[in-house]
């Protein structure tokens, strides 16, 4: 990857690679995933992807800083749609805990309740907190317990980490910016900004990208 302004990086994915991501956000789209863990139009012409750990300090940062204006500026409008991964910094403990109790919420339909409520927390998530978050929610505490007791999401989880470190990313938050109709390619490689950049990074990678899939007519004039 290469450095480019603004402290961000550009990266060209490997074959293997592009398609691995290709895929996934392809399986985002589908009926049985559309609620969980994607936010925004699915047809927004610009994609988000987020690789984070609540237990992050700089993770919890971005979500309660960055991401609002993010959300009210690009996903609520409809220009970006945003997909969360999962980082796990460790093997186990409580940001292990954390992703798949998310994942076991989404499995009830309440993914973004319970993370948005997992990243309120400030790094708190010990058992107990997770089950009341569980029953604030409303969620079959029956099957909320067994899927996190089974571990049914971990190794998803674990994929999602892989996928983040063949990025070259080796720490939390990470995030990749793409055009959704299009794969990343040499010419126009996606764009990997490693780290809890400002808003203003972001909004400059996702506003040239938008000007650059919008038709020549709409293009803002020098």
């Amino acid at each position: 990857m290469a450095t480019i302004s603004g402290g961000t990086l550009r990266g060209v994915l490997s074959a293997c690679l592009l398609l691995a991501l290709s895929s996934q956000v392809d399986a985002a789209d589908s009926s049985a995933t559309i609620d969980t863990r994607i936010r925004g139009d699915l047809n927004a012409p610009v994609t988000l992807i987020e690789y984070s750990d609540f237990t992050c300090g700089y993770c919890i940062k971005f979500f309660k800083e960055t991401w609002p204006r993010l959300q009210a500026r690009y996903v609520d409008t409809g220009k970006v749609r945003f997909l969360y991964k999962d980082y796990p910094r460790a093997d186990q403990g409580p940001g292990l805990a954390a992703a798949v109790a998310a994942r076991c919420s989404g499995d009830q339909g309440s993914y973004w309740p319970m993370h948005d409520r997992l990243f309120s927390e400030h790094g708190r998530l010990d058992t107990n907190t997770l089950l009341q978050h569980a029953k604030t929610l409303g969620l079959n505490h029956t099957i909320f317990s067994q899927c996190v007791r089974d571990g049914r999401h971990v190794q998803a989880i674990f994929q999602d980490r892989e996928e983040a470190n063949s990025w070259g990313f080796r720490g939390t938050p990470g995030f990749v910016l793409m055009r959704t109709a299009q794969q990343p390619t040499v010419k126009d490689p996606a764009v990997a900004i490693p780290g809890a950049f400002p808003f203003e990074s972001f909004a400059e990678e996702i506003d040239r990208l938008l000007e650059d899939s919008a038709p020549t007519s709409e293009k803002r004039k020098p």
